[in-house]
């Protein structure tokens, strides 16, 4: 009982140290496949590809790849929204296609910008010219029509839009990228 155990245990602890040197997903369940054959429990078969899957999720390739931009429904329209859910705004002061943020210094602490890692920002359902400016920190900062994206500090969750026509000079972008005027907060 003891060697079955252990061999049982011993091909896992193999599986486990194959998935983490870099295997896919895709190759735990084959590798784990002659554990199950062997009398492991079903189980521990389980377990090298649960364990498998969330560090692939966080890796930094998935993340490259992942959508910077999408589109969501919400109370002013069709909006543009980042990966996590989050709505993105355009300031008016900034200068179409000119490289540079007008949003600086404390104005980032209410605004901050929506980056990227990407070298070419990924979208879904935009239709708007999407490229990215580099911040004075030296991130990546995505632009839209050659507009600068910004985040609202207030809104705390997917679907928020607390930063809508505040101070008359934030607004959404729709997903063509233009600003939606309409349906202002009045902060």
């Amino acid at each position: 009982m003891k060697l079955n155990v252990g061999a049982g245990l011993a091909v896992l602890a193999l599986s486990a140290a194959l998935a983490a040197c870099g295997g896919s997903p895709g190759t735990a369940p084959a590798t784990t496949s002659p554990a199950v054959t062997e009398g492991s429990p079903p189980a521990s078969a389980t377990a090298p590809a649960a364990s498998v899957t969330p560090p692939s999720a966080t890796s930094a390739p998935p993340a490259s790849a992942a959508v910077d931009l999408k589109t969501a429904a919400s109370s002013a329209g069709d909006i543009v929204v980042a990966a996590n859910g989050m709505s993105v705004y355009f300031f008016t002061k900034d200068v179409k296609d000119s490289g540079t943020s007008a949003c600086t210094d404390a104005c980032l602490a209410a605004w901050p910008p929506v980056t990227t890692a990407a070298e070419t920002p990924q979208v879904e359902g935009v239709t708007g010219t999407v490229g990215t400016i580099t911040t004075p920190e030296g991130a990546k900062q995505v632009t839209l029509n050659g507009l600068p994206l910004y985040y609202f500090a207030k809104d705390t969750k997917p679907g928020d839009i607390l930063g809508q026509g505040v101070n008359g000079v934030w607004y959404l972008a729709d997903p063509s990228g233009e600003m939606i005027r309409m349906g202002a907060s009045g902060y």
